[in-house]
């Protein structure tokens, strides 16, 4: 018998069966140890033969029923995982709806100076918040086992699964982001709003509606964007700041209110950045400030126009 302190955790094949309490090998308690029958394993490791687990309410499981539940288990997870993703998408965008009522709504009328003011006031507001009920820690959030594998492209070069399907998922989200803005009637109202917002209230269009609508969409493309690189990069304090520092290059290279320039300078911010950390690791920091400042000498407006 497989003891963890003084309760008996599993049975053995084996003719002792008195092993105290050392562990057993992670394959043959595995699945038990998944589904939450084992809640701790010893440090020392023991390959033992296993019959089967007994739960914490006494009920035995042989190796059969162990594994399905196991399985049953971590499908459990997943869905679970799956629905909690969910629900902080959908609390993303409901916090923002309600910022955007309490806060931005009353600085459309201003410049766009203000507004941006605003924001990095708000990301230390909520950085020191994040500071005081959570912590400074780092978390790790592991890769869906799904995509958890890589594409083999030579004996010593592999690209992982997982970011190839960030990459598709950013592709399809920029292609829905420019058919939704530049094909359809909520897109010609928006940018009408964004080029006259006066002369749109007076068309009868319902102009705060609108500003809240693309508000939302913002904060839920931004919580997207957390929820796929949590994996890649793990949860740390200050960890968008870098990357909206680099959305803001992008933003000035591409135009202001311009999709299709955005995907451009994005392309062209991730090159200069990855052939200059290749070629120029001693200047590769300032490689993309400077394709901004050649761009805006060239075209102040930027890229594209919106």
């Amino acid at each position: 018998m497989i003891r963890y302190g003084t309760n008996p955790i599993a049975w053995s094949n084996d003719d002792d069966r008195t092993l105290g309490a050392p562990g057993p090998h992670p394959a043959t308690l595995g699945i038990a140890y998944a589904a939450g029958f084992v809640p701790e394993l010893p440090v020392e490791v023991h390959d033992i033969a296993l019959d089967g687990v007994l739960t914490e309410d006494g009920q035995y499981l042989g190796a059969r029923d162990y594994r399905h539940a196991g399985r049953s288990v971590l499908t459990a997870c997943a869905a679970s995982g799956s629905l909690l993703l969910a629900a902080g998408l959908v609390l993303s965008v409901a916090f923002g709806l309600l910022i955007e009522r309490l806060l931005f709504r009353h600085f459309y009328q201003r410049t766009h100076l203000d507004q941006v003011l605003l924001t990095f006031g708000l990301i230390y507001i909520f950085e020191e918040c994040r500071s005081i009920i959570w912590g400074d820690d780092v978390h790790g959030v592991a890769i869906p086992e799904l995509l958890s594998g890589s594409i083999q492209l030579t004996e010593n070069l592999s690209y992982p699964h997982y970011r190839l399907f960030i990459s598709a998922l950013c592709l399809l989200l920029a292609l829905g982001l420019y058919l939704l803005i530049s094909h359809t009637r909520v897109g010609m109202r928006i940018r009408a709003g964004a080029f006259n917002s006066a002369i749109t209230e007076a068309l009868g269009i319902h102009i705060r509606r609108l500003h809240a609508l693309v508000f939302a969409l913002g904060v839920g493309l931004a919580a997207v964007a957390g929820i796929l690189a949590a994996p890649i990069s793990s949860v740390y304090p200050n960890m968008g700041s870098q990357v909206l520092i680099m959305c803001f290059v992008v933003v000035v290279i591409g135009g202001i209110g311009s999709v299709r320039g955005a995907m451009i300078a994005a392309l062209l911010v991730g090159l200069v950045d990855t052939f200059g950390k290749v070629l120029l690791p001693s200047i590769a920091s300032m490689g993309v400030y400077v394709l901004m400042a050649l761009v805006l000498l060239w075209r102040p407006q930027g890229l594209f126009k919106s």
